[in-house]
């Protein structure tokens, strides 16, 4: 969902454009222009963006937010690690993941032949594909990694 105005976003998705909705969705707005890492935050990342900018929001309230944007279609929900949410903005265009396993990077992709490849296989087995969501874990190979919470 791309926009310039949060308020006409919440308008859109039938919520109130309330000042802790418009601060975290424009936490999400900014952060889709920057490296794709920055793009999936958990709601603890919500929340210590808020924090850094003195904005007096409860964890109870980012998670309530988040809530109500995911189910709005403003948000998507993903679970690249175990018990650990993170949300992205809903841009509507469709897209696969490379995880680290290491810092937890995510980067964004899209290939074709791999788009096809999984059509045809679920083909061959007795399915028509309707949706899928690719999550490919991996070891980063950048060094000093920005990422990593390793500063050693």
């Amino acid at each position: 969902m791309k926009s310039t105005s949060g308020t006409a976003d919440l308008k859109v998705s039938g919520l109130k454009a309330t000042a802790p909705r418009l601060k975290i969705l424009e936490i999400f707005q900014k952060r889709s222009h920057e490296p794709e890492a920055e793009r999936h935050m958990s709601a603890e990342d919500v929340y210590r963006s808020l924090v850094a900018e003195h904005v007096d929001v409860g964890l109870a309230t980012v998670y309530r937010v988040l809530t109500q944007f995911e189910q709005a279609g403003l948000l998507v929900r993903r679970h690249f690690e175990a018990g650990r949410a993170v949300f992205e903005l809903n841009e509507g265009a469709h897209h696969d993941h490379l995880v680290c396993l290491t810092c937890g990077r995510v980067v964004e992709f899209v290939d074709p032949e791999i788009e096809q490849r999984q059509k045809i296989v679920a083909l061959d087995r007795g399915f028509e594909l309707q949706d899928h969501a690719l999550a490919l874990y991996g070891v980063c190979r950048t060094p000093n990694c920005p990422y990593s919470n390793d500063h050693d």
